[in-house]
């Protein structure tokens, strides 16, 4: 048993204690605690008080790790329930007490009192009258203290309190468990339910030893997410505190020292673990770091269960205070104005996967970095082939995917930019290269953080930083949080799946790949590119994603200011507003998703056509700018009066280029009155289908309502009274309903029955063919019959061309017809009829321009001469087209004039 030795007195006469106060610290045991001071300007002064002429049992305790041989000790019967008396009693309440002995050791022994003076609950008396202590073997009542505690203990007695009570008091010994076999296994049974604990020893701030009840487990637990400064153990076994470290070890032991606590278990770390521990008063990890008494840490702030946000939220709190360890903290962004902290900006490009362009409000151009991420990156020294020119875009796996990412969330679209640090200049090393001042920033667009996006599908990774790096972006745990994701779902740079290649044909200025890939782009039409780089106002980088190539492209139909130029030697001034053109071009259409029509190709290799952003035609936009001038090479292109328009109202505005120009006086013209030749009486008319043969059937736009009111009536009385299916029974030449491939019913007219799964129909208001089964046919009600509204596709030819007999010719020819005018509104004139159909000429509803002498002119076809001689002046312009077209080997004519020797073979006749 733990005694207290008696106090004695002086042979004179007994003096006087003196009365001293304090507030209790911690509860060592039965007849032993621990009282401090007030605190002023650091920890307070602490001594222990150990209680005179009574005895309580001897707590448990562990055998020191030095002694190999030595057992743990039990607690004795009744130590720890006299503990606890007094632990719920005294812990953090003022008491007053008196010294009666000091042994020569130190050891001090009195009497403690519950309150400001001695007229207090006297705490002996109370553990002797509860049965949990004993008076001191030996000792008489010989005064009135001593008199007092006998009466009490002959009390608890009769009353078989405590240790009085029947029985030897097994119950009360506790099975304590200094260690856990499996913490993991341990930590993720409790499910984070809040586990009832009291705080047993307080090791630094952030880091203490609780007692788990009920099962008894003696744990030491770190608190999550974050770490206060510490006491550093030197080699002669003295501790050496860390600034603030015995503050914040005062400031943990005041709260919660042998207190009452409830602990959520979050992770584990070797044998401590990790958990937040709840007070009714608070959460001690958030009070810590909104006072500066801690910081957040990285490796274990993901596992707090109450969010990572309110954790750094309560260190910006102490860091913008300057709290205690943060009294010297300078922000990443002190010396920005918060205009410059904080703005809204327009992504103008995307310089690679951490990296954009931004225009600023004030019409300056900005490159922010995305914070804390790191772009996708080669690994390794030999991945690459030193032969080969790395080109990262396409050569670093996942580049190409983040970059793209990037690009369509972003480019054109306004974002909120939030500066988190600068990161100044540095010089190159033998391993890394030199960078300049980077502006590191959090973009959102949406509510949606970018970096964290790309993230969390595994296009870039989260950099790691030393503790006390501050510069790191505002939302660090998240990108965390989204890389822990990305990795546990096998996303991009974390799959295990073969990485992506782009094999990425670069065709600028390869003459001859490029006359080679230029037929296929001639016959394609429009194309999807994107615009990968600037060069000038008219010279921009396309890259062709069916094409999976890159190509330089030149505008047509313009003559663009040109740019300054670096030449062997010297440096070639650019024109006046070349800079001008350059930027509206780069603005308008950089790393943005456009369609090109490739007509040609310069000697260089370089391909030249139209582009289109959004409907617009590039060239017409900078001549309307006036930051270019109509080329006469856009003579023969159907842009040419759009052209033409908006060079002369730029000329009208005498701005940039036009700024010197002088209008020139017109001269008088007299008018020459033309004999009428043929008869031109061109009606608006809508082009639905191009048959193989070059035929083509249109829709009257006039009676383009009434056959739309009749097919909604049609669809809802279908939709009241659907057909039987299999009902019907198909015979040729009867009119019936057909169910197209988009669902929706049209009327049709049966051609062929070749069984009831082949019947061959065709769209009497389209033009159109299909085989169907008799499944999807139906019959016409009355009410939407031929009578009701006639036939609204009618069947035509092309007049003054011989279509090519030949199947490959024949084939370009329609593919070019179709991409030009099918779907679209044009303009039709009935030049003479023939016994199949009527033959016309197709004029485009914008531009007028003639769509059969189109086809000459690419020499896609050959001109039929006709004797007639009110066709004569139409013929003649045909045959022009034609000769220019076979002077420069276009098509038909790229083996030159083949009508000679072979033209049968062919299929023409001279």
């Amino acid at each position: 048993m733990a005694s207290s030795a008696q106090s004695g007195g002086s042979s004179g006469g007994p003096a006087v204690p003196t009365v001293q106060r304090g507030i209790v610290k911690m509860v060592l045991s039965g007849c032993a605690i621990i009282v401090r001071g007030q605190p002023r300007g650091g920890p307070p002064p602490e001594r222990q008080i150990n209680l005179s002429n009574i005895r309580a049992g001897n707590l448990a305790r562990r055998a020191a790790a030095t002694q190999p041989d030595a057992k743990d000790t039990p607690d004795e019967p009744w130590a720890f329930p006299a503990r606890e008396f007094l632990r719920k009693k005294l812990i953090g309440k003022e008491v007053c007490f008196t010294i009666e002995n000091k042994t020569p050791q130190g050891r001090e022994y009195g009497m403690i009192y519950l309150g400001k003076d001695t007229n207090g609950e006297n705490i002996a008396e109370s553990l002797v009258a509860e049965g949990l202590a004993t008076r001191r073997e030996g000792m008489r009542a010989n005064n009135l203290e001593q008199n007092r505690l006998s009466e009490c203990e002959e009390q608890a007695k009769a009353a078989k309190k405590g240790m009085w009570s029947e029985g030897n008091g097994s119950h009360t010994i506790r099975d304590l468990k200094y260690t856990i076999e499996n913490p993991r296994h341990f930590v993720d049974s409790h499910h984070q339910k809040p586990v009832n604990a009291i705080i047993e020893h307080v090791r630094d701030g952030s880091v203490v030893r609780a007692l788990l009840l009920p099962d008894n487990y003696l744990v030491t637990v770190m608190l999550s997410g974050i770490k206060c400064p510490t006491f550093r153990r030197e080699a002669d076994g003295s501790e050496t505190p860390e600034s603030f470290a015995a503050e914040a070890k005062f400031f943990t032991e005041s709260r919660l020292l042998q207190r009452d606590v409830q602990i959520i278990l979050e992770s584990c770390h070797n044998q401590n673990i990790l958990g937040t521990i709840l007070h009714p008063n608070g959460n001690i990890t958030e009070l810590l770091l909104k006072e500066g008494f801690a910081r957040c840490v990285d490796w274990s702030i993901a596992v707090y269960t109450r969010g990572a946000e309110k954790l750094r939220a309560a260190e910006r709190f102490a860091k913008e205070r300057r709290l205690r360890i943060w009294r010297d903290y300078v922000a990443p962004t002190a010396n920005l104005d918060q205009k410059d902290k904080q703005f809204v900006a327009k992504v103008m490009q995307v310089l690679n996967a951490d990296a954009i362009v931004v225009k600023l409000n004030s019409g300056d151009y900005k490159t922010i970095h995305l914070s804390s991420i790191r772009p996708p990156r080669l690994e390794g020294e030999n991945t690459q082939d030193k032969n080969k020119k790395l080109r990262p875009l396409y050569d670093i796996p996942y580049m190409f995917e983040a970059r793209e990412f990037l690009r369509k969330k972003l480019i054109g679209k306004k974002v909120n930019v939030t500066v988190d640090y600068i990161r100044p200049a540095s010089l190159a090393t033998e391993t890394v290269p030199a960078f300049s001042e980077r502006t590191c920033a959090t973009v959102t667009i949406g509510g949606i953080n970018i970096a964290e996006a790309l993230v969390s599908k595994g296009l870039a990774t989260v950099i790691r930083y030393r503790q006390d790096d501050d510069q790191r972006s505002s939302h660090y745990d998240e990108l965390l949080a989204a890389e822990a994701r990305a990795i546990k779902n096998g996303k991009g740079l974390h799959s295990k799946k073969e990485v992506p290649i782009h094999r990425v044909a670069d065709i600028s200025g390869d003459t001859q790949k490029a006359k080679q890939f230029l037929p296929f782009l001639q016959r394609a039409g429009r194309s999807e590119a994107v615009v990968e780089y600037v060069f000038s106002g008219s010279r921009l980088k396309l890259y062709l994603p069916k094409e999976t190539c890159l190509i330089t492209f030149l505008l047509a139909g313009i003559e663009c200011p040109r740019g300054a130029r670096n030449l062997p030697g010297l440096v070639q001034e650019g024109e006046p507003f070349s800079e001008e053109a350059m930027l509206f071009t780069k603005e308008l259409v950089l790393q943005r998703e456009v369609e090109v029509e490739v007509e040609s190709m310069d000697k260089a290799g370089n391909f030249i056509g139209w582009l289109h952003i959004d409907g617009a035609n590039l060239s017409v936009l900078l001549v309307e700018h006036a930051l270019s001038k109509v080329h006469f090479t856009a003579e023969r292109s159907s842009y040419y009066k759009s052209l033409l328009s908006a060079e002369e109202a730029a000329k009208q505005k005498k701005e940039k280029v036009w700024a010197h120009y002088e209008e020139q006086p017109a001269e008088e013209v007299t008018p020459v009155l033309e004999e009428k030749e043929r008869s031109a009486s061109y009606k608006p008319v809508f082009v639905t289908e191009i048959t193989d043969d070059l035929h083509f059937y249109v829709q009257d736009v006039e009676t383009g309502t009434q056959l739309e009111k009749l097919m909604e009536n049609m669809r809802n009385d279908i939709a009241s009274h659907p057909p039987v299916e299999g009902s019907y029974a198909p015979r040729r030449g009867e009119f019936c309903i057909a169910k197209f491939v988009d669902g929706e019913w049209y009327r049709a007219r049966v051609e062929k029955v070749e069984s009831p799964a082949k019947v061959h129909v065709f769209y009497i208001d389209y033009g159109n063919r299909e085989v169907l089964p008799s499944t999807r046919l139906g019959t016409l009600p009355p009410a939407f019959s031929t009578r009701v509204l006639p036939a609204q596709a009618t069947e035509y030819a092309f007049a003054f061309i011989q279509v090519p007999q030949d199947d490959d010719a024949r084939t370009d020819a329609v593919d070019s017809v179709v991409r030009d005018i099918q779907n679209t509104q044009c303009l039709l004139n009935v030049e003479h009829l023939s016994a199949s159909c009527p033959h016309v000429t197709l004029q485009f509803a914008d531009s007028k321009g003639d769509v059969g002498l189109g086809l000459v002119k690419e020499g896609l076809v050959m001109v039929e001469v006709r004797k007639e001689k009110q066709f004569q002046k139409v013929i003649t312009e045909y045959l022009n087209a034609q000769e220019s077209a076979k002077s420069a080997r276009l098509n038909l004519w790229r083996y030159g004039d083949f009508r000679a020797d072979d033209a049968d073979e062919f299929g023409y006749s001279r």
